[in-house]
C-alpha cells in the first residue's frame, strides 16, 4: 500500500469529460492520456461519470453532480465497455483512475428519488428538498436510513471491482462519518491501496450550517477515514492574498497553523483552481505571478492537483452546464509543469521537512534532507530589481529553466517568477523564528 508520506507527491489531473476535447466522451480522453502522462501525472480524476437527471437542470446539459443513476454511466460520454476502455488505457502507461462520486445528493428524478423517497430530506410536504437553497437541481439522502448505506456501499464495491483506484468524495463533509467508515472498509476488500479524496468544505460554512442545525464535519474529522483532503480550509485566504488584499505573511502562517492541527502524516490537496473556483490566470494580478503561485502550491507540502486547461493558462474555467471544450492553444505551460511534477518525486520532498523562511517581498522555503536541501524562490509579489534573499551567495541552476541565476551580498539579481533549486544547508530554525509566526 502506498504510504501517507508517498502521497504527499502524487499528482492528481482533474478532468471533465464534456468538455475535455471536441468529442467530449471517453474516447476524447483516451486519446489525451499519453500528453497527460507525459505532464509527470499519476493519477487522473474524472468528474462524474454517470447519468444526469433532467428535473431542475441549470443549462441546457446540467451538472454532472446532479446524478440519477449511481450504477450506471452518462450515456453523452459513451458505454460502461468504453469507460472500461479508458481504465485499461490508462492502467497501461502508468496512470490511476479514480472517480468521483457523490453521495450526499441525487437529481430530483433519481432512481432512489423515484424508488425511495423516503431516504431523503423532506420538506414540510413530505417531498425531497434540499438543505442548500442554490442547489436547486439536487435533493439530499438522509443518512440516517441504514437501507440507503447499505444501497451506496453496494454502489461503491461494484466500481471499485471494476479495478479503480481511488475515489474523490464531492462535499464528504455533508455526510456522516459512519457512512465513511463503511464506504472505505467495503472498497478496501476488494483494493485495500484505493486512495480517498475528500472535498472538505470552507470551515465558515461548516460553522454556518452548525450554526443553523445542520450537519457539517470539520478537515480533523475527515482524516479520521480520508487519506487527503481539499486544502480549503485556507483557500478563501489564499485567493486574497493573490490578489492582494493579504500580506503573504498571514497566507504561510496559515500554512504552519495545519501543521500543529492535523495529524501529523495529514495530506492536503494543493492546486491554484479546480472546477468550482475561478483559474489563477484570472486572479493574479500577472501572468508572472500567477507561474510563481503555481510553483508555490507544487513545491508545498501535500498531494499537487492539476486542473486540465492549466497547463495551457486558460484564462477562464469552463461552464459546468453547458459544452464548453478547453481552449488548449499551444499548453505553453507544458515543461514548466512538467518539471514542478517531477519535483514532487525529489528525494528532499520525500524524505525531508519544509520550512517557510521568509514572506515579503519574496516567499522563499526550503525542503531539507539529510544529503540534500532543495529551495524555492517565489516572487508572488511581481516585485523588480535586487531582493535579499536569506540563501547563501553563490551561483545556482534554477531547475525549472535549466539557467544559471546569481545571488550576491544574500540579494537576488533581477528576480523572475519563480526560482527553485539545490542549495547548502539553511538554518531553518533561525530564520523560521526570526520572520515567521
Amino acid at each position: 500500500m502506498i504510504s501517507k508520506k508517498d502521497l504527499r507527491s502524487l499528482v492528481i489531473y482533474e478532468i471533465y469529460v464534456r468538455n475535455h476535447s471536441p468529442r467530449g466522451d471517453f474516447q476524447g480522453v483516451i486519446d489525451d492520456l499519453p500528453r497527460i502522462k507525459a505532464l509527470g501525472v499519476d493519477m487522473i480524476w474524472l468528474m462524474p461519470i454517470h447519468p444526469i437527471g433532467k428535473v431542475g437542470r441549470k443549462g441546457s446539459l446540467g451538472s454532472s453532480y446532479a446524478i440519477s443513476d449511481y450504477l450506471g454511466i452518462n450515456p453523452e460520454y459513451g458505454t460502461l465497455d468504453d469507460f472500461k476502455q479508458l481504465m485499461s488505457a490508462a492502467h497501461s502507461i502508468g496512470l490511476k483512475v479514480m472517480i468521483d462520486v457523490v453521495y450526499n445528493h441525487t437529481s430530483p428524478d433519481s432512481v432512489l428519488a423515484q424508488q425511495h423517497k423516503d431516504w431523503f430530506r423532506l420538506d414540510e410536504k413530505g417531498e425531497p428538498t434540499t438543505s442548500v437553497p442554490d442547489w436547486m437541481d439536487i435533493v439530499e439522502l438522509d443518512h440516517s436510513h441504514s437501507e440507503l448505506d447499505e444501497y451506496l456501499v453496494k454502489a461503491i464495491q461494484y466500481w471499485a471491482g471494476l479495478g479503480l483506484d481511488g475515489f474523490r468524495c464531492d462535499v464528504a463533509s455533508l455526510v456522516p462519518l459512519k457512512f465513511w467508515f463503511k464506504a472505505r472498509a467495503a472498497a478496501a476488500a476488494i483494493n485495500p491501496a484505493m486512495i480517498w479524496l475528500a472535498e472538505s468544505v470552507h470551515p465558515d460554512w461548516v460553522a454556518e450550517r452548525r450554526e443553523n442545525g445542520l450537519f457539517a464535519l470539520s478537515d480533523s474529522e475527515l482524516f479520521q477515514v480520508f487519506d487527503i483532503t481539499y486544502d480549503y480550509d485556507i483557500f478563501r485566504p489564499w485567493e486574497r492574498t493573490v490578489k492582494g488584499y493579504l500580506n503573504t505573511r498571514y497566507y504561510l502562517d496559515l500554512l504552519c497553523l495545519q501543521e500543529a492541527i492535523y495529524p501529523e502524516d495529514y495530506v492536503k490537496l494543493r492546486f491554484v483552481e479546480n472546477h468550482d473556483t475561478d483559474r489563477v490566470m484570472e486572479i493574479a494580478p500577472t501572468y508572472e505571478q500567477a507561474l510563481a503561485w503555481i510553483a508555490l502550491q507544487a513545491f508545498n507540502k501535500g498531494a499537487w492537483l492539476i486542473y486540465a486547461g492549466e497547463e495551457s493558462a486558460a484564462p477562464c474555467k469552463p461552464s459546468h452546464f453547458e459544452k464548453d471544450v478547453i481552449p488548449w492553444g499551444d499548453y505553453r505551460l507544458t515543461d514548466f509543469i512538467h518539471c514542478l511534477a517531477l519535483l514532487k518525486k525529489d528525494a528532499a520532498v520525500k524524505n525531508g521537512n519544509l520550512t517557510w523562511l521568509t514572506s515579503d517581498p519574496l516567499i522563499q522555503a526550503a525542503w531539507s534532507a539529510p544529503s540534500t536541501n532543495l529551495a524555492g524562490i517565489f516572487n508572488t509579489s511581481g516585485v523588480k530589481g535586487e531582493i535579499p534573499t536569506v540563501f547563501s551567495d553563490g551561483t545556482y541552476q534554477d531547475l525549472l529553466s535549466g539557467e544559471d541565476f546569481v545571488i550576491k551580498d544574500q540579494r537576488l539579481l533581477a528576480p523572475g517568477s519563480v526560482f527553485i533549486f539545490y542549495c547548502p544547508a539553511v538554518n531553518t530554525q533561525l530564520e523560521r523564528e526570526t520572520v515567521l509566526i
